[in-house]
């Protein structure tokens, strides 16, 4: 696998891969590989973010630790699990089943049946990308943006899945709406998916 690495600053290296297949692989060896220093790694589509205490080693020590671990293509981090009750009551529900040729009723059944991981997050504090869903739930975008998201709402967008944890704008297409608490400040860790957790999402009435 080719790695491209970037010093950040005093605290921090960038690896560069070619896909996020790579990004997952390699932020899974970092982790195992406990590199002395290291304090945080944040995967991301196509990268992961090394971060390190500069007062135990530097960015040149970590990039050639980082570069000598062995990274196996099949491996994948593990977080453990969770189980998110969904009401598929989503505003766009209908159109992804129009769009994909399938019932609302499918819909919810693959989205349901499938073992989903958090890839990385990003875009607001708690968003998890998910990854590993059926490829016919693959939709693209809204093509306008809603300027008000509920939180807790449930969507798809290209392959991915995820839940709005606060009120925002966003475009992905909604198909649901969870009251599980993905972002919450007086849990430890705040954020229910993390990456490298599996979720499992369970239709509810």
């Amino acid at each position: 696998m080719s790695t491209r690495f970037l010093r950040c600053g005093r605290e921090a290296v960038l690896a560069e891969v070619a896909d996020l297949d790579a990004a997952l692989s390699l932020y899974a060896a970092l982790r195992s590989a406990a590199l002395p220093g290291v304090i945080d790694l944040v995967p991301a589509a196509r990268t992961v973010l090394i971060r390190l205490d500069p007062a135990v080693t530097s960015p040149a020590a970590v990039r050639d630790a980082a570069s000598a671990v062995r990274v196996d293509a099949r491996e994948r981090p593990d977080l453990g699990s969770v189980t998110i009750g969904v009401r598929y009551d989503g505003p766009d529900l209908d159109e992804v089943a129009a769009l994909l040729g399938l019932s609302p009723h499918a819909v919810v059944d693959l989205h349901t049946s499938a073992t989903w991981t958090v890839a990385f997050t990003g875009f607001a504090p708690g968003f998890g990308y998910l990854i590993g869903g059926d490829a016919r739930l693959t939709v693209p975008r809204r093509t306008t943006p809603r300027t008000r998201i509920p939180a807790g709402s449930v969507g798809l967008a290209g392959e991915f899945s995820g839940v709005y944890p606060n009120e925002s704008p966003g475009g992905w297409q909604l198909i649901g709406h969870t009251d599980s608490r993905v972002w919450d400040l007086d849990r430890d860790p705040p954020a229910l998916l993390r990456p490298g957790v599996r979720v499992q999402f369970e239709a509810v009435s």
